[in-house]
């Protein structure tokens, strides 16, 4: 027997069930159904009256030993011109060139190849102390350097470089302020490199051609190394006497004169100077270029000559008539005369022994 509780219940869930089943809410439920991203079903059983989600194992992406992840369209072009750069380099373009920068003796390529190697390389260094004609000009001259003295004749000649272009900046914007300052703010032309090589130059082709034989070989070299300290003791003793030197006076009546006078000298230059062509001479015999002996020669013919450019200086330069005599003229009578001192000095030393 129902107990009354049991009976209202059983009243109340009959019209329920029958109103779930008719034909108004069974198409409601399909509609419904139809925009949910998940079936979904309506039935009087309780457990089914749930969504009925998908099987999360029965779709996992499952990699194979076989299957590799595909490379980006970008990262692929770039692997493929590495390959290609690497494949298309000559690792024998690399030997042929220590070859040629190490032929003994050197030959005209490779004087060109090192040389132009030497400077792209150098160019930073060489842009601040030449002009474009300048650098040139230089050009020609290490290419005829190497040619005739290999690489230790280079880094003589590049050791000049670097020193007399050094001593040049010295104080520059105290030097322009009283007018003694070197044009373009010491950056030399071709006929500044001209005339402070051109003895040099003589030496070197004579050495490249063989003039005299083995017998005077070693004396066109000394002369050359003679050239590069004469110069260099000259542009030290000038630039570092119009920096710092106290008293300059007149070489030929010893009147004291303005720094930067033609002919003027001072203790403070003329020390310098000395010491910048024994630094040279030096560099010289470390490279094999010159002996002991050579080293003291081209030392003292650099101070003779640089005596003698003084004298010229202040007789002879800017006087009425010798405008013809300017800076890069004197320097080339300068080194020329070191060079040529040079020489007969040790040509007289083998005669005495």
């Amino acid at each position: 027997m129902l107990t009354n509780a049991e009976a209202i219940f059983i009243n109340f869930s009959l019209p329920l069930q029958s109103l779930c089943t008719s034909t108004k809410i069974v198409p409601f439920t399909t509609k419904m159904a139809t925009f949910l991203p998940f079936p979904f079903t309506l039935s009087s059983k309780p457990s089914t009256f749930l969504p009925n989600f998908p099987n999360p194992i029965s779709k996992t992406l499952l990699f194979t030993s076989n299957s590799k992840p595909k490379m980006p369209i970008s990262e692929k072009r770039m692997s493929t011109q590495i390959q290609a750069s690497t494949s298309n380099f000559d690792p024998g373009f690399l030997q042929q060139a220590t070859r040629l920068v190490q032929s003994s003796p050197p030959t005209w390529q490779s004087a060109v190849f090192s040389n132009a190697l030497i400077f792209l390389l150098g160019s930073p260094i060489l842009v601040s102390g030449l002009s474009l004609s300048g650098i040139a000009a230089a050009f020609l001259l290490g290419t005829l350097t190497w040619r005739a003295f290999s690489y230790s004749g280079f880094l003589l000649v590049a050791t000049y470089f670097v020193i007399g272009t050094a001593a040049t900046k010295v104080k520059m914007a105290q030097k322009e302020a009283q007018g003694v300052a070197e044009k373009r703010k010491g950056r030399r032309g071709p006929g500044s490199v001209i005339g402070s090589s051109a003895a040099g130059c003589v030496c070197a082709l004579l050495s490249i051609y063989g003039f005299g034989g083995e017998a005077l070989a070693r004396l066109w070299k000394l002369g050359f190394v003679a050239s590069f300290c004469t110069k260099l003791s000259d542009t030290v003793s000038s630039e570092i006497g119009k920096a710092y030197g106290k008293t300059t006076y007149l070489v030929t009546t010893f009147k004291i004169v303005p720094r930067g006078t033609e002919g003027a000298v001072s203790v403070e230059g003329t020390f310098a100077g000395l010491l910048a062509s024994i630094l040279l001479a030096s560099i010289g015999y470390l490279m094999r270029q010159i002996y002991v002996r050579e080293a003291m020669i081209c030392v003292i013919a650099s101070q003779i000559a640089n005596l003698g450019e003084s004298i010229i200086g202040a007789a002879l330069q800017e006087k009425e008539g010798l405008q013809w005599l300017n800076n890069d003229v004197v320097n080339v009578i300068n080194i020329s005369m070191g060079s040529v001192l040079a020489v007969l000095m040790q040509l007289l030393i083998l005669q005495s022994w």
